[in-house]
């Protein structure tokens, strides 16, 4: 399965249906009077978390999504059908944002969570609504609201217990792989991770623990270099960091102090305090 952890989508919600100009024409109801039916409102975009998915890659593809429009009122003050909501999964652990304003719609985490993105248009009043006293036979109706439009930047940030990380090549891999059913590509030359690898460790209990397999970081990973802070944001929802080194390696301090460094840099980057990057 190809990992994706970004992506951006396209999302309108449904139009509301037209209200409508009608009136009563029954032999037997004189002077009938207007009887023109409300538009349905348009359906809404949901998003919603699901334990299911781990990855984004439904929307290498797919990019616009749209919602069904609500239906015009009909005769004899008949409302129209309100258009259905359309609900997309993410995985959890999605945060969403609106692409053009930068700002953080929502963030899924929970399996079950959902975010409304756009909100259906309202339906237009039919001519019924405008009757009163001074107004016996309105002829005019009003149209249906457009829906919501958004441009949605999606951001998944991998959920686990514990983080492995360390240089590259320092059998971060083959640990995940011996500690759990994972079956990461191992092999003797850096950077043979390309994508984050999850895997379940199972307890005495019975309960499972979700290790996560961070690839290889290098001097200057905050600022981009090498796979950079393309995987350095999935150790921002672990609870523990489990830092691997090579015993075999030159400098062991060395190898200890450059990921530190690059944890407390990329800390001060996303506002996140050094303590808190290293704390763990």
């Amino acid at each position: 399965m190809q990992f994706i952890d970004l992506a951006e989508i396209h999302v309108k919600a449904g139009k509301g249906g037209d209200g409508i100009i009608a009136f009563r024409r029954e032999k037997y109801v004189p002077a009938g009077g207007p009887s023109g039916g409300n538009g349905g409102n348009g359906g809404s975009v949901i998003l919603k978390a699901v334990s299911h998915l781990q990855t984004l890659l439904d929307f290498r593809y797919a990019h616009v999504f749209k919602a069904e429009n609500g239906q015009r009122g009909g005769p004899n003050n008949r409302t129209g059908a309100c258009g259905a909501d359309l609900i997309i999964e993410v995985p959890c652990g999605t945060m969403v944002w609106d692409a053009k304003t930068e700002e953080l719609l929502g963030d899924l985490t929970t399996p079950g969570q959902t975010l409304l993105v756009a909100k259906g248009g309202k339906g237009g009043l039919g001519n019924k609504h405008f009757l009163s006293n001074h107004q016996r036979a309105p002829d005019y109706a009003l149209p249906g609201l457009e829906g919501e439009e958004r441009h949605l930047r999606l951001e998944l940030k991998l959920l686990a217990e514990v983080g492995i990380i360390g240089l590259p090549n320092a059998g971060k891999s083959t640990l995940i792989s011996v500690l759990s059913a994972a079956r990461p590509k191992i092999a003797d030359y850096p950077f043979t991770t390309l994508v984050p690898n999850l895997g379940v460790v199972r307890q005495p209990n019975g309960d499972g623990t979700v290790f996560a397999d961070i690839p290889g970081l290098i001097a200057g990973a905050h600022a981009g270099l090498g796979l950079g802070h393309e995987f350095l944001r999935h150790i921002e929802r672990t609870r523990l960091l489990l830092h691997l080194i090579d015993a075999t390696a030159e400098d062991v301090v060395s190898a200890y102090q450059t990921i530190r460094n690059e944890l407390v840099a990329y800390g001060q980057w996303v506002g996140r305090s050094p303590a808190d990057c290293c704390s763990q």
